[in-house]
């Protein structure tokens, strides 16, 4: 894994900021002057009741993070559902046709888009590969041409940028990093292609922004503890008690005040206050959005 990203850093880099937009009409700053909307687009470990049995997705506590004056949180997240099934319901479309200039629109995914398309396709797995690969499949009786995930992820950024708003591409939360009884995690290859979807379609500089939320979340649960995670983890290793879907939500908020999009400026929350001493959330890790050191670590 280390390799692949090594080889991506040595060609490819990040800009560090968000350059200032003084060309707006007069209708673009009206827009803009309103509250604008941060739209979820993500599975069950994002999406309102979560997983069901008890267990909630991280995305329901963000809103606590915005005050309703800089901010409105409207979780479009849904179990189940990888990239290329959320694109197949038309569930991208759905909300490129809400989006207005000022907006902000986090993308989340990984957990459903392994697997194979043989010998059953069961309709969320993505091809493997991370560029304009293909595969041809038959699912429900329709032929489909399957895409890679890094596609379907610049596929729905794109259509997202064009109506003005700004994109986050988010790492997914980690599967119980204590289920083994000893901690583990590590970079697995959605992440990379999450950072790698970001990095093709220009960065900050053109209003795409990476937010590596499995390292924070990853980061996060080492520092509760194993007796804590565990128990909230109700039902199996990948849907979270409400408890530790909050930590999620908190890791992905400070995940945004260590980086550099200007969605960070909403955040109620300090980045001191976030990453204190006393807080489980640990420190700031490297800047995705600035250098891909964190990368090669």
């Amino acid at each position: 894994m280390r390799a692949n990203l090594a080889i991506a850093a040595g060609f490819l880099g990040l800009a560090s900021a968000l350059p200032a937009d003084n060309s707006a009409s007069g209708s673009d700053v009206e827009k803009r002057q309103s509250v604008p909307t941060v739209y979820l687009c993500g599975d069950s470990t994002m999406a309102k009741a979560g997983g069901g049995g008890g267990t909630e997705g991280w995305g329901t506590f963000l809103q606590y993070s915005f005050a309703p004056s800089k901010a409105k949180v409207d979780n479009r997240a849904i179990g189940g559902r990888s990239a290329r099934s959320y694109t197949r319901e038309g569930r991208f479309d759905a909300v490129a046709d809400l989006v207005k200039a000022g907006d902000w629109v986090v993308i989340e995914f990984g957990h459903n888009d392994g697997g194979s398309l043989t010998p059953t396709d069961n309709g969320r797995t993505d091809c493997f590969g991370d560029g304009a690969q293909t595969c041809q499949t038959t699912y429900n009786g329709v032929a489909e041409t399957v895409l890679t995930y890094p596609a379907y992820l610049k596929n729905a950024a794109k259509k997202f940028n064009a109506k003005g708003a700004k994109v986050i591409i988010s790492s997914a939360t980690p599967n119980n990093v204590w289920e083994t009884g000893t901690f583990k995690w590590g970079y697995d290859r959605f992440f990379y292609y999450a950072w790698l979807a970001v990095e093709q379609l220009g960065g900050p500089s053109k209003g795409y922004y990476f937010v590596p939320h499995g390292e924070y979340a990853g980061q996060a649960m080492k520092n509760l503890g194993a007796a804590t995670v565990n128990a909230n983890y109700p039902n199996d290793h990948t849907h979270t008690a409400p408890f530790l879907a909050d930590a999620m939500h908190k890791a992905f908020v400070l995940g945004l005040r260590c980086g550099t999009s200007a969605l960070a400026s909403l955040v109620t929350n300090s980045t001191a206050s976030l990453t204190s001493t006393s807080n489980y959330l640990g420190p700031c890790v490297d800047s995705y959005n600035s250098t891909v050191h964190a990368l090669l670590r």
